[in-house]
């Protein structure tokens, strides 16, 4: 998350914009036009950080801003060398992986839909995401809580055709990103990110690609108000 001083600040962004190089700028300005925060991942208790690492790179490769880490025991940490620095480019939110948690993001207007082999879940072929939706990720081993599972407006399900029962939370994942990302494309759904939220998020993005863009940015503010 980026600092309040920094929100909504296009001059601001313009200042940082002579630090970038032309090639990140232009990088910079399309790439935000493809980001969404209509679909966002929540994972429950991920205590691999290989997983927590691909995760992370799938939703961003994908175009998928924010990720809800609910933790309990364990604590979602992207390792370094899986997620190559994806986790510089999205937001991660900290939570305690309980149903009020599940409560304050449904209060955000996202239907809640888990990814678990129900029998009564959608095939994921068939789901269509007309409203914003969370997506819930089981920890490893075994997969989404019943009380998670209880408190879904929905359960959608990966089709499997081999012996084996489930997939890797981060293939899993993948899988799921991919879906999504491609029904939004085919959709007349208001799906990507506002102005502002473009603005914040392309500020957010040149600070992380400036060597002390913070400093920097605070630098200018504190000028700016003098």
């Amino acid at each position: 998350m980026i600092q309040k001083d920094f929100q909504n600040n296009l001059k601001l962004y313009e200042y940082l914009k002579d630090f970038i190089t032309p090639e990140k700028l232009q990088k910079i300005e399309n790439l935000v036009n493809e980001r969404s925060n209509f679909i966002v991942p929540v994972m429950e208790d991920i205590y691999q950080f290989r997983n927590a690492g691909a995760i992370v790179r799938s939703m961003e490769a994908f175009g998928f801003q924010t990720l809800y880490a609910l933790e309990n025991r364990n604590s979602f940490i992207p390792e370094s060398s899986v997620s190559r620095g994806a986790d510089k480019w999205i937001d991660i939110h900290f939570m305690q992986s309980n149903i009020d948690s599940l409560k304050k993001i449904k209060d955000k207007g996202y239907l809640i839909a888990s990814i678990s082999p129900e029998k009564t879940a959608i095939n994921i072929q068939n789901y269509i995401p007309n409203q914003p939706t969370a997506v819930i990720f089981g920890t490893e081993f075994r997969g989404i809580s019943k009380d998670f599972l209880d408190f879904s407006d929905v359960c959608i399900q990966i089709p499997m055709l081999g012996f084996t029962e489930s997939l890797n939370v981060s293939v899993a994942a993948g899988i799921c990103f991919y879906e999504m990302r491609n029904k939004l494309e085919k959709s007349n759904l208001n799906w990507k990110l506002t102005q502002q939220e473009k603005l914040n998020l392309k500020i957010k993005w040149a600070i992380n690609s400036v060597s002390s863009g913070e400093e920097i940015a605070k630098h200018y503010l504190k000028n700016v108000k003098i």
